[in-house]
């Protein structure tokens, strides 16, 4: 939905607007980071296997250990080896902070700005 997004948007960010989400996987570059949180289980399933298929630098999935569970014995089913499964993480966020939406946001925030600044240290120390 177009009236979902601002009509100003950054010039490094690029609007895929898609009827099914999953299919803009493909226009994902092979070490983007991603955050998958929509409004169904089956959508959240089908982006993680397009994911799989397509390469990524890292994934995050909203959802709760059962979810997971059913999630990694359907990416099997799929054909995705375990190895390439466990690289999508979830659940996210910091369980300290609670269950509740924003808690799980901002522990997400959190999480990724750390991950991130010691991507940039790590790639820092070997220049």
């Amino acid at each position: 939905n177009a009236d979902r997004f601002p009509d100003v948007v950054p010039d490094s960010v690029t609007k895929i607007l898609a009827a099914h989400p999953a299919t803009a996987v493909r226009h994902a570059p092979r070490d983007a980071e991603h955050l998958i949180l929509t409004y169904s289980h089956a959508l959240d399933l089908e982006v993680c296997h397009q994911l799989l298929g397509h390469g990524f630098r890292a994934t995050g999935l909203i959802g709760s250990a059962t979810k997971w569970a059913r999630f990694r014995s359907r990416l099997r089913s799929l054909g995705h080896p375990d190895a390439r499964i466990s690289r999508i993480k979830c659940p996210i966020g910091d369980p300290a902070l609670g269950k509740h939406p924003q808690a799980v946001a901002v522990g997400f925030a959190a999480e990724w700005l750390s991950d991130s600044s010691a991507a940039e240290a790590e790639v820092e120390a070997k220049a």
